[in-house]
Parts: structure tokens; sequence; C-alpha cells
């Protein structure tokens, strides 16, 4: 691993000073938090008589407790970490400080920060801190002994994973089927690229047309050239059967599952596999946001000392650092472009490419229960329970019950 060290002057350069005051800062727990208390040390050692407490938690947890925090206006919390698909509630309930211009600069990818403001627009309230976005996984070397080229359609990956797994001796593509977050997060940037989506721009349920039906379809059609079990299939056994080979495409891998496949003591396919923005049917790839953002809640009792925190995680310098020792994918384009974390990253190039274009989950306050509907019908489709028709019918209807209460 390489030597955590930062350049001190390109880190004091975002840091206006110190400050006694006390940050309490509501971050998630496991890899996250072990990258989040590195900014926090590297913080403390440019600013000597900064106070942070770090608080860590799993992702529920973590959401819970900023709720009610802001929710009750207890002022818990300088500073949250928070997922993407939290911000259209926060916002609509006027509980995340809007943030000064100064702390977004033109180096940030766009699509990274408009997903922190209102619909795209006007104030920021959170900064990127996570650059995840779902990337397609091929391998070059199964595509070049088949004579196959480099999908760019559904249509395309569904042939070639016909052609591969003729002869048995690999899987022609892995994606996960838990039901759930895991499956349909593997199916939306299908039905994207099908033109298709789970809600219109007003949040009403569009899954009763046929580019949902075609993309389901396509989605169902997978199975017969995936690993036997495929259904409750999650990132791990994902990101194993990639590593091992035998699995030629996964529709749906994230930046924390593919450091090791370049990793010769765990991987038999260093050099190999090649990632990139999902294919699509019509129009143009959508490759799915899921970033975590630096938000200051409304309530916050030490803004100013906070802002301060926010420049310094986010600077270019400290995604640097956390790219190369903890794989924390970047938001910004000098880091991606930079010729260390592109020696260690070499699918960085076509990452920021993906986030450059990304698509983010619905903007709807009640996105957990839409997804874990959907994610139910999925699996029963996926499982043979259910007709893509039957499907997609009834999550529609359950849905749109959902979201009229």
């Amino acid at each position: 691993m390489i030597k955590r060290t930062l350049l001190a002057s390109a880190l004091i350069a975002s840091t206006f000073g110190a400050s006694a005051a006390e940050l309490v800062i509501a971050g998630r727990d496991s890899g996250y938090g072990d990258a989040m208390q590195f900014v926090v040390d590297e913080y403390k050692k440019n600013n000597p008589k900064a106070e942070i407490t770090l608080v860590k938690r799993p992702s529920k947890g973590l959401y819970e407790s900023v709720v009610l925090s802001m929710r009750e206006k207890t002022g818990n919390y300088d500073v949250i970490l928070m997922d993407d698909t939290w911000a259209p509630e926060f916002l609509a309930n006027k509980w995340l400080s809007p943030l000064p211009d100064a702390l977004h600069d033109k180096d940030f990818i766009q699509s990274t920060v408009d997903i922190g403001r209102q619909d795209g627009q006007g104030a920021t309230y959170a900064l990127p801190m996570v650059g995840n976005v779902a990337m397609f996984a091929w391998n070059k070397d199964l595509f070049d002994q088949y004579k196959l080229q480099q999908p760019k359609t559904w249509t395309d990956v569904l042939n070639s994973a016909k052609t591969i797994s003729q002869d048995g001796k690999a899987n022609g593509v892995v994606y996960r089927g838990v039901k759930g977050n895991p499956i349909v997060t593997g199916f939306l940037p299908i039905l994207w690229g099908y033109g298709g989506d789970v809600v219109d721009a007003n949040g009403k349920p569009t899954l009763n047309t046929p580019q949902a039906k075609q993309a389901l379809e396509t989605f169902l059609a997978m199975k017969q050239y995936a690993p036997k079990g495929v259904d409750v299939y999650n990132a791990d056994e994902v990101r194993d059967a990639l590593q091992k080979g035998t699995a030629a495409m996964a529709i749906e891998v994230w930046p924390a599952w593919v450091p090791d496949l370049d990793n010769a003591k765990v991987s038999n396919v260093v050099g190999k596999m090649e990632m990139m923005a999902p294919p699509a049917e019509t129009g143009q790839s959508a490759p799915m946001l899921g970033i975590w953002q630096l938000a200051i809640p409304a309530d916050a009792k030490n803004k100013a000392e906070a802002e301060q925190f926010l420049a310094f995680a986010s600077s270019a310098a400290m995604q640097k650092a956390l790219a190369l020792n903890f794989g924390t994918p970047p938001t910004r384009h000098s880091v991606y472009a930079d010729p260390q974390v592109v020696n260690q990253y070499r699918w960085y190039p076509q990452q920021a490419a993906a986030l450059e274009a990304g698509k983010a989950r619905p903007r709807i306050q009640n996105w957990a229960e839409v997804e874990s509907i959907l994610g139910d019908f999925l699996q029963m489709a996926m499982m043979g329970q259910m007709t893509a028709d039957q499907a997609l019918e009834q999550a529609q209807k359950r849905i749109e019950r959902s979201t009229k209460k």
C-alpha cells in the first residue's frame, strides 16, 4: 500500500484556519469509516486545536440517526455523510444548509455536484465525497478468444453471453439477484438503456410500458447464461466470478468491488478485464450514480467550522490520498487524470466518463420503499414465479399505492 502521506501545502490551502469549536461528524462504518477517520486525522494535523468527534454507523443506522436529529432540530451533528437518495427528503424538509459557492469549483465532475441540488439546479446543499458509479465489466481475453466485439447494446450482451456459454468453459454473464437494492441496481441501467424508467418527472410510476417490458425480458433472458444460483448472488459472488474468470461479463460493478481484478495474488484475470459505461439499446448509456455526499445540517451548531472541514475533505489532494490508500472513487476531474492514480486504477478514465454521463436514481422521497417493492417483484420474475408482464403490472400497482400515501 502506498504510504499515507499528503502534500501539506495542498491541504493547508483548503483550510481556512484553526478553531477550538468541537465538530461532530455523522459517518459510515467499515471501509467508509476508515477513510473518514483518515480525513479527520489529517485535518487535525493541520489544525492542532481542532476537536472532532466522528460517529460511525452502518448505512441504515446513519440514516435514522441524522433524520431524527434534523427532524427534532437537536443540533447533534455539524457534518453528515449521506447517500444521494436521501437528498430529496432532506431538501424537501429544509434540513440542510446551503453551501457557499467557494466550496465547489469546476474541477468537480458536474453530475456529482448537481445531485446535491434541488432538482439539479440552484444552491448546492451537499458536496460529493465518494464518486460511486455503476460500470459494466467484460473480459476482453474471452471476447478475443470467441472473436467477439465489445458489447454496445443489451442485445449484444445477450448474444455474446450465449456464444461464450455454449462450450461450458465460462458463464456468459453474472449479476446480483438478491431482492431489494441489489437486483434493482442491476436492472435500472438496463431499464434506462431501453428508454424506460421507474417513475416519470412527476413521480408517477411508469413500469407498465413497452420499454420496461423489453428491459425486463432481456434481464430475465440473461439467467440462462449466468451461474447456477444467481438468484441469490450479491456483491461478493459477482466479484469472485469475475476474479476467477468464470464469468465473462458483469452487468453492474461498483468501484469497491474491482480493485483486486489486477491483483495476481487473488485474481486469475490480471489485465484481462475492461470497464465501461453500461450498454444502451436506444439512446445514450445511463450509468447509475451512487454518490455519498457531505452536508451541513440546517441546525448545525458550528457551521463555519463545518465548511472548513468540507473544503479540506473534498479537496483534490485529499481525494487523491483516499483513492490511493482506500480505493475511494474521486469526484474531481484532476484526480481521475492524475498519472499516479491512473497507474493504480487503469480503468479510471472510463470511470470518469461514466460519472460524467451518470444518472441519479429517481428523485422521490420514498425511493427506499419503491426500491423494495420493485426488488421483490423483480426477484419473483427472476425465479420464474411471475412473467415479466405480471411482475411489472404488480409492481406498478403497488408503487402507485405507495406514492399516494
